[in-house]
């Protein structure tokens, strides 16, 4: 498979920003909407534990619900797409029994030669923390999933908003989360930008390369 240009891959990153006025009327096809929701599900995670569960709001009602959970940022109900990232509360050994399992399935081979994967498992992350620590760690790889979202739609040439300004037990509440283990980390819209939309023109503001970037 031949890769992108590298080119391509900058013009895009350079092209995305966090939109903040979306085109209501303009929808992500099917197409690439199978596709973003694939890229997710390929997100990379520690051990490949994949601590999270995503949740593709698409009843309008209940979106506008968010919205006053939102603090009104109206990317929430304008957006072609909005989707909730949550975190597992409390990752345990079932689970890393789940992924083992999974594993096996999807290589051909057995449980039984699995059993290193399940130690290291259970070793680092459910035995190795405490339930805070480990809240904190599946936040974290929830946020890998969310950087594997907003890039794979730029590449596209969709427009995502990442937003962590929301009410999260609000949004847990209404979306029945906790009854599920889970807890909204953070949230993403998607679709076009509206042609109002000034930030779409605005120059891109990142530090100096040499500022953030060493070689050591």
């Amino acid at each position: 498979m031949k890769p992108i240009h590298r080119r391509q891959l900058l013009d895009q990153l350079n092209w995305r920003y966090a939109t903040k006025h979306y085109d209501p009327a303009r929808r992500i096809s099917a197409d690439d909407w199978a596709t973003l929701e694939e890229a997710l599900v390929l997100s990379p995670s520690s051990l490949g534990l994949q601590p999270w569960s995503f949740l593709v709001v698409d009843d309008p009602a209940v979106r506008a619900q968010l919205l006053l959970a939102s603090y009104g940022q109206p990317q929430v109900v304008d957006a072609s797409h909005l989707v909730v990232l949550a975190t597992k509360l409390n990752l345990n050994e079932a689970d890393v029994d789940a992924h083992v399992r999974r594993t096996a399935e999807v290589r051909g081979t057995s449980v039984e030669s699995l059993a290193g994967l399940r130690a290291a498992a259970l070793r680092s992350i459910v035995q190795g923390m405490t339930d805070a620590e480990r809240r904190v760690w599946a936040g974290n790889q929830t946020y890998l999933a969310l950087g594997n979202l907003v890039t794979s739609a730029a590449l596209l040439g969709i427009d995502a908003t990442p937003m962590e300004g929301f009410e999260k037990c609000r949004y847990d509440d209404i979306l029945g989360l906790k009854t599920r283990g889970l807890t909204a980390s953070v949230i993403a819209t998607l679709g076009y930008r509206a042609a109002h939309d000034h930030y779409a023109t605005a120059p891109k503001v990142r530090f100096r390369r040499e500022q953030v970037l060493q070689h050591v």
